[in-house]
Formats: structure tokens, C-alpha cells, sequence
């Protein structure tokens, strides 16, 4: 088993891999699980997040092996970068990749758990949720930020950005789900704007992000509405077209 520590967390590393071989066996689930799983150890008094990502496919193990680095490791080190850079996201502890005669066999990504307030989807789904003017506009200018430092979050999408409320007042934010970025010497206009189209369907509360985002660019904000709402538009038409052509296969298959 390949292993990668963050020298700030050798301290623990015996700990940590003990938790990794008996992953199955042991610590709580965090979260549905949907594709990948994520379990919470504690130890030395902080909370561990230890995710387990999905067994790839035979195309992707011969991938992670040869030609790509696995999600584990992608995690790990754009966890690095995005502190280096100074933006907010959980502590990278290590990561693990479990390699046989095919390629990769699993992968897993340790980090410091973080308890949040909320996520991104609760101003989502929850209109009258409090504060939501305030960490909505807060939201954008963190996302202003990433853009300007070249940051390309590829799933910038409601659940991947955590939301504490710090004691005055104010809000931090920490992405999530770190394994999809593209990392650019200057972020074009729509780049900026498609980071924008996964967040909500909400035209009014794109009419918030773009008067704000309005605040820090240098395009008018009819222009930034425009261009922002019409890659939400686009976005949901072609998520909408692959539940449908899914349901079509299950339907077929059945």
C-alpha cells in the first residue's frame, strides 16, 4: 500500500493506517454513500475523515496506475495548494492507493473532519434560511477570490463548499470534494461565469450572485446576469437530458 503523509500528522501516523487497513470493519459512516464512502474516527481529540473511493472501473485502474493520478492523490495535493493559496478547506493528513497486477485497486483520502453551520445547499433549498443575503453575497466574494487566484473548482456544485459562522459574524467557506480543478495563470470571463452553473436553478438568486459579483469585475452586471444565467440554463437542460436518456436504459434493461 502506497501511503503519503503530511509531515504535520506523522505524529499519528501509525493510527492512520491502522484505521485504513480496517476500514470496513471499523468507524461511523458519514453521509449517504452514495458512490463513495466516508467514515469519522477520532483520535487525539480532533475528528478524522477518512474517504474510500469507489473501485474504479478496468479502464480507470489501468488509468490510475499509468497515466492519470488517482482521486486519493489529487485530493491530497490540491488540498495543499488551495492552503498554500490561501483558501479555506479540511487539513490533508495523507492518502493511501492500493495497487495489483491490473492497476489501482482502491484509494482512500484522509483529512480533519470539519463541522460546518451549513452547506451551500441549505440557501439552496431553504429560502427564508437566516442570514441568507448576507452568506449568499459572502459566498460569491469567495468565489470572486478563487477565480482571481486561477482556481478552477470543476465541482463547484451546492454540496461542496462548507459554511461556518465565525464569532463575528462573518462566514467561512472550505471546499470539499477536492479531486476535479484546473488551476489557470488567469481565469477568462466565461470560465467564471460556467463555474457558476451548477450552484442553483434560482434565477433570483442568480440575480444576487451577479449584482455582487458585479461588485469586484469589470463587466456590467446585465452582462454578468446574462452570461451566468445562461450557463445555469444550459447546465440544467443537459442534466435534465441524461436522467432522461438513464431512465430510458433502466427502462430498456428491464
Amino acid at each position: 500500500m502506497l501511503q503519503i503523509f503530511n509531515i504535520d500528522f506523522n505524529f499519528i501516523k501509525n493510527e492512520v493506517v491502522c484505521y485504513v487497513k480496517n476500514f470496513n470493519s471499523e468507524g461511523s459512516i458519514f453521509g449517504n454513500g452514495d458512490r463513495n464512502v466516508i467514515k469519522l474516527f477520532e483520535l487525539e481529540g480532533k475528528i478524522i475523515n477518512i474517504k474510500s473511493f469507489k473501485i474504479p472501473n478496468l479502464i480507470n485502474k489501468i488509468a490510475y496506475k499509468y497515466f492519470r493520478k488517482s482521486k486519493a492523490k489529487r485530493s491530497f495535493e490540491y488540498a495543499t495548494i488551495l492552503l498554500k493559496k490561501g483558501i479555506g478547506t479540511p487539513q490533508p493528513i495523507a492518502y493511501f492507493e492500493n495497487f495489483n497486477s491490473l492497476g489501482l485497486r482502491d484509494s482512500y483520502y484522509v483529512s480533519e473532519h470539519l463541522e460546518a453551520n451549513l452547506t451551500f445547499r441549505e440557501l439552496v433549498e431553504v429560502p427564508d434560511f437566516p442570514d441568507h443575503d448576507v452568506i449568499l453575497r459572502q459566498f460569491v466574494k469567495f468565489t470572486f477570490d478563487l477565480h482571481e487566484k486561477g482556481i478552477e473548482f470543476l465541482d463547484h456544485s451546492p454540496g461542496n463548499t462548507l459554511i461556518k459562522k465565525e464569532a463575528n459574524g462573518n462566514y467561512s467557506f472550505y471546499l470539499v470534494d477536492l479531486n476535479r480543478m484546473n488551476f489557470h495563470d488567469v481565469m477568462d470571463f466565461d470560465r467564471r461565469m460556467k463555474n457558476f452553473r451548477r450552484l442553483t436553478p434560482k434565477k433570483e438568486m442568480i440575480a444576487v450572485m451577479s449584482n455582487e459579483y458585479a461588485k469586484y469585475y469589470q463587466e456590467s452586471e446585465p452582462l454578468i446576469f446574462e452570461k451566468m444565467w445562461q450557463a445555469t440554463t444550459q447546465f440544467q437542460e443537459d442534466f435534465a437530458k441524461k436522467r432522461r436518456l438513464k431512465k430510458k436504459l433502466k427502462f430498456w434493461k428491464s
